[in-house]
């Protein structure tokens, strides 16, 4: 398991797990400015995260791998729990009460699942472009997407379908295969989203439903953009430099946007930075999150085999899909759908979840170089 002899060192990256402690300190800061009491929960998160990292990234990936069934299993298993015994919050149950805290398995699922990929599109690397096993690994994608789906957690699961399409793209897909799905998709897409709008649909919830027809008239949906809404102004109220830093008086202390604004301290988050840390602050943690993806995508093109390649791709597409997606709905560019920003958000589920993803892309940086077909 931990066979250090073999391990290159010298290619450990200690800078990414220094962007990683800032964007958690930068979280544990703003999650204190929305409520004061919870940060010392994810300050925990932070020294158990760096070290579930730590160990992680001295854990062959492809010891991990070879379980890949049964990881799927147990993925299975604790979705399906979530079905029976899971708790609800804000009208949607995705939890399980574990006591010392709240285990949310979906965003496991996220790792589960590229590691189960990675492994079966290298064993089945010959086959990626038979009929038969791109069925089947769509069926094997759909099951646990279909769980979360309706837990009800439409963001994830768009994440899931980025993620699988992103590796078996990554995988070798033929382009005779890609561009017939891209020239079909391309109008069920449009035709779906048409039928989503109408009052006879029976795809979303009707709160779903709302959410997308408010930004495209979000004058008809003031209640349904209120999060939204006030999201955006306290986003704009922090102009350059943010209130941290240009507020000079005890007498706007409190005047803060985001105090008006529901969940402000998860799937919110990035409002409280706009306000707080102002325009360069948010490029700032833009830009520590872009390096993160950057450093995910160096690791896949220097991986040692197929299968760490696959891996870091999986990982560089889960975090940059989930990045767009909350900051899209932060600013009013995408529908309202709660999904955690990496490493920023309350939650001790993302944030495990996210740095044991940083402790395999480190694993894979330091395994011995091989030849890859």
């Amino acid at each position: 398991m931990f066979n250090f002899k073999k391990y290159d060192f010298k290619r450990y990256n200690i800078s990414l797990l220094i962007v990683t402690t800032m964007l958690i300190s930068i979280g544990i800061f703003l999650i204190k400015q929305v409520k004061p009491d919870d940060y010392k929960k994810q300050i925990i998160g932070l020294f158990g995260g760096l070290f579930i990292a730590l160990i992680m990234s001295l854990i062959d990936y492809h010891l991990i791998c070879k379980f890949y069934i049964v990881l799927y299993f147990i993925n299975f298993v604790l979705l399906v729990l979530v079905k029976l015994i899971g708790v609800e919050h804000y009208y949607a149950r995705r939890w399980l009460d574990l006591k010392f805290f709240e285990l949310q398995p979906s965003e496991l699922t996220k790792i589960i699942f590229i590691l189960f990929f990675a492994k079966l599109f290298t064993i089945f690397q010959h086959r990626i472009n038979n009929f038969l096993f791109i069925t089947i690994s769509v069926i094997l994608m759909a099951v646990p997407t279909y769980l979360i789906l309706t837990q009800t957690d439409l963001s994830t699961s768009i994440v899931i379908g980025l993620v699988f399409v992103s590796l078996i793209f990554a995988a070798g897909l033929s382009w005779k295969i890609i561009l017939p799905i891209v020239i079909i998709g391309i109008p069920l897409v449009m035709g779906l989203f048409w039928y989503v709008q109408q009052d006879y649909q029976e795809l979303l919830e009707p709160y779903q439903q709302d959410r997308i027809l408010s930004i495209l008239n979000p004058e008809e949906y003031p209640e349904t953009m209120y999060q939204q809404e006030n999201s955006i102004q306290a986003i704009g109220s922090g102009q350059l430099i943010g209130k941290t830093l240009s507020e000079l008086t005890e007498e706007t202390s409190n005047l803060r946007g985001y105090r008006h604004v529901p969940v402000a301290e998860s799937d919110f988050i990035f409002s409280v930075a706009g306000e707080e840390l102002g325009f360069i602050g948010s490029c700032l943690i833009l830009l520590l999150l872009a390096f993160i993806i950057y450093k995910c995508l160096t690791t896949a093109k220097n991986a040692p085999d197929r299968m760490g390649m696959l891996i870091a791709v999986g990982i560089a597409s889960m975090f940059a899909f989930q990045i767009f997606i909350n900051i899209g709905v932060v600013t009013a560019i995408l529908p309202n759908t709660g999904l955690p920003l990496p490493f920023l958000s309350q939650g001790l589920s993302s944030l495990i979840s996210s740095m044991m993803a940083i402790g395999i892309i480190l694993n894979i940086r330091i395994q011995p170089k091989k030849e890859r077909r």
